[in-house]
């Protein structure tokens, strides 16, 4: 668990199903906080504005408690490429909550769909395009991307992490080309560490540097361990929660 899949699928339409993930909540002995989240947080109103300054970081001011497990394994489950199609967004609000919903950053309407699911009792992430390996896949609009300019790149990364508030952090959409990128990956971790966010690496490739990085920038951090939709099918899919569970 928690390297590549073997076979990428090709880049996701932008009505395709949200795609299911999962990360490990399990944390090493390393510098940089590794989940879990705050267990015990009560689910906070969404704010006007994130206040940097306000208390505790973002990523456990807003983290939703975590039932306790009395010491057993956890499972964490994402499920993300929320919000551009609504319907099955909907649908996914509606499940049993806690579950933590990522949005992507060029949906409509954010600030409402995201308060819903907040009401729904389920914590938010945003789920930030990145540049892929395969110039023929299109990550979406104001992705991050290797080549740019510094100064956009920032103002991309700001316009993501603008389009909504009350989140604990990011995960990558893509990215098999920006996250083995060490510059521009440590741009953005260095933006969430000083916003107060975690970084959830979704592996899409196994070059990634971004668990390094985190580490050494002391941003709080998880990985994804099985991608549970890469086969959008339910006996597949229950084939990878098996192996998830194992």
């Amino acid at each position: 668990l928690g390297t590549d899949h073997p076979k990428p699928p090709p880049a996701p339409h932008p009505a395709q199903q949200a795609r299911l993930t999962t990360a490990s909540k399990s944390p090493p002995a390393q510098s940089a906080p590794r989940l879990p989240l705050a267990r015990d947080a009560a689910i906070a109103p969404i704010p006007s504005q994130i206040e940097p300054s306000a208390g505790l970081p973002a990523w456990q001011r807003f983290a939703v408690a975590a039932p306790r497990v009395a010491g057993r394994p956890m499972i964490a489950i994402i499920i993300d490429d929320m919000g551009v199609d609504r319907r099955r967004s909907e649908r996914a609000v509606a499940l049993s909550a806690p579950l933590t919903m990522s949005y992507m950053t060029y949906a409509r309407d954010l600030p409402e769909q995201t308060a819903a699911a907040r009401r729904a009792g389920h914590e938010l992430m945003v789920h930030v395009p990145m540049q892929p390996m395969s110039s023929a896949a299109d990550p979406g609009p104001n992705a991050l991307l290797v080549n740019l300019a510094p100064a956009e790149l920032q103002r991309r990364i700001d316009w993501d992490l603008g389009r909504f508030t009350g989140y604990v952090g990011i995960n990558n959409h893509e990215g098999s080309r920006f996250t083995p990128d060490a510059p521009c990956m440590a741009e953005v971790l260095r933006t969430l560490r000083r916003r107060g966010l975690l970084y959830v690496d979704s592996r899409t490739t196994a070059k990634t540097v971004a668990p390094r990085l985190a580490r050494e920038l002391d941003v709080p951090y998880a990985e994804r361990d099985v991608f549970l939709d890469d086969v959008n099918e339910v006996p597949a899919v229950e084939v990878q929660m098996s192996r998830l569970e194992k």
